[in-house]
């Protein structure tokens, strides 16, 4: 790579890995056993050195691919032979938790889990919650605007977001790492750059919004027999609780009843013969008498019969495990060959008969082995992982028509929080009209006038 000498001089030559050096690396957390595929990998430790990287990039037209935890789902992070990959794992640090400002600034490859842990030491809450936290970085949560369990009661993560510094494709730094609520002062750029997935710029550190930690947490799992019966359980419990309830995550019944028979380590605390199952969590400060609300109102859908039957996490170890149930998506991962897996968004009252369309469909192909379904339907946002008994393109493409051919004429998104990257490009003119693609566009071409940075991802 004729870069290579000048991206020793920015960071060192233990920080630039040639090819040779690449065999035990990968581009995703699920492929570490295929080789990355890049000219080199450069390891820069701080924006200064993103910026350098950038601007030298910049000068030479020298593609740049963004590396992060490697837990995306729709290949933001593939790469090719002559790209050069840029990692942020080495810009990790935990600058400040605030907790008068109630803030927490970190670098961007900074873990998830670990920016939790250091807010919960402080008596704070980072509401981000969802599967792959103990890998995923903050940096790649904040490029891709990660959704997760808690969207329902605390948004998307750029509703988290207070200040942003990132690198522009030419290399200049733009910081404005501040800790304030309200700032009226023109265009709100972070935002176009939180969930533009590294195409417009590369997140160098985050200023975080952080609320009290709740001191109460309790969850109930329930089955149900019909959709409509879903819906009136979200009403009631939603009226019910204050502003209490954070999570109301949905499963169908040939996904949990493979989530919690063997292979599955996991075991079911019902009975499995139910259509729907609901996992229920609220967050509080009154841990008895919250337990006691949510069990009441339990009691009271029961009576009302919009639920079958209902269990109550009684300690920590059970609430743990009625969770692991929800987040464990690996074991649906393992039971489906050639796996795709889809997060689609849609009205929330449409959801029950669409996606019964969708999988019975999905059941006429006849090389389509597995259907799992689940999701975060308080927030009308929906999950398939897909098990295949051959895989091709034209394959792919069949399944995709499938699960996306309903969203234009539904108002629904082919993306609800995982992007759009190189997988999906196809399909975003089912969820953006030909103006709003075009304007988008336009945005990279201003950002990135050489197509340098994370390119061909999105459009």
């Amino acid at each position: 790579m004729h870069l290579y000498n000048e991206l020793v001089a920015i960071c060192g030559e233990a920080n630039v890995l040639d090819q040779t050096a690449l065999s035990n690396r990968y581009h995703h957390i699920w492929k570490m056993d295929e080789p990355l595929q890049a000219a080199a990998m450069v390891l820069p430790s701080t924006t200064e050195e993103v910026a350098a990287i950038m601007g030298l990039c910049h000068q030479h037209r020298q593609e740049v691919v963004v590396h992060g935890g490697l837990t995306n789902l729709v290949g933001g992070t593939e790469t090719q032979a002559h790209q050069l990959v840029l990692s942020l794992e080495k810009m990790n640090a935990i600058l400040e938790v605030d907790p008068v400002s109630k803030t927490l600034t970190a670098e961007a490859g900074a873990i998830i889990e670990s920016l939790i842990d250091a807010a919960g030491q402080k008596e704070l809450l980072l509401p981000l919650n969802f599967g792959a936290k103990g890998s995923a970085q903050i940096g790649g949560a904040l490029a891709t605007n990660a959704g997760g369990l808690r969207v329902f009661r605390f948004g998307m993560t750029r509703q988290l977001v207070l200040g942003l510094e990132y690198v522009l494709p030419d290399g200049r730094i733009v910081s404005g790492l501040k800790k304030i609520i309200k700032d009226n002062s023109g265009y709100d750029l972070k935002q176009l750059i939180i969930g533009s997935e590294g195409t417009l710029g590369i997140i160098t550190k985050v200023v975080l919004r952080l609320t009290e930690a709740p001191k109460s947490r309790s969850s109930a799992l329930v089955g149900i027999q019909d959709y409509d019966r879903v819906l009136q359980l979200l009403k009631h419990l939603d009226k019910g609780l204050g502003g209490t309830l954070s999570g109301f995550e949905l499963m169908w019944q040939h996904t949990y009843q493979t989530m919690t028979s063997p292979p599955s380590m996991h075991t079911s605390p019902l009975h499995q013969e139910y259509p729907y199952y609901v996992f229920v969590e609220t967050m509080g400060n009154q841990p008895e008498d919250d337990f006691a609300q949510l069990e009441s109102l339990i009691a009271e859908a029961m009576d009302k019969e919009i639920i079958l039957d209902g269990v109550m996490a009684q300690t920590q170890r059970e609430l743990n495990t009625i969770w692991q149930i929800r987040e464990d998506v690996s074991v649906l991962a393992a039971q489906a060959k050639d796996d795709q897996h889809f997060d689609i968004s849609l009205p929330i009252p449409k959801i029950g008969p669409l996606i019964d369309q969708i999988t019975e469909e999905l059941k006429t192909l006849p090389f389509v082995d597995r259907i799992f379904t689940f999701g975060h339907v308080a927030d009308g946002n929906i999950h398939f992982i897909i098990g295949k008994k051959e895989n091709s393109p034209e394959i792919i493409r069949a399944i995709n028509a499938v699960v996306y051919r309903r969203l234009k004429e539904n108002n629904g998104s082919v993306s609800a929080e995982h992007g759009i990257g190189l997988h999906k490009k196809d399909y975003l003119n089912t969820s953006k009209s030909t103006t709003e693609i075009e304007l988008m566009r336009q945005l990279k071409a201003l950002f990135d006038p050489y197509q340098i940075l994370n390119p061909q991802r999105i459009i």
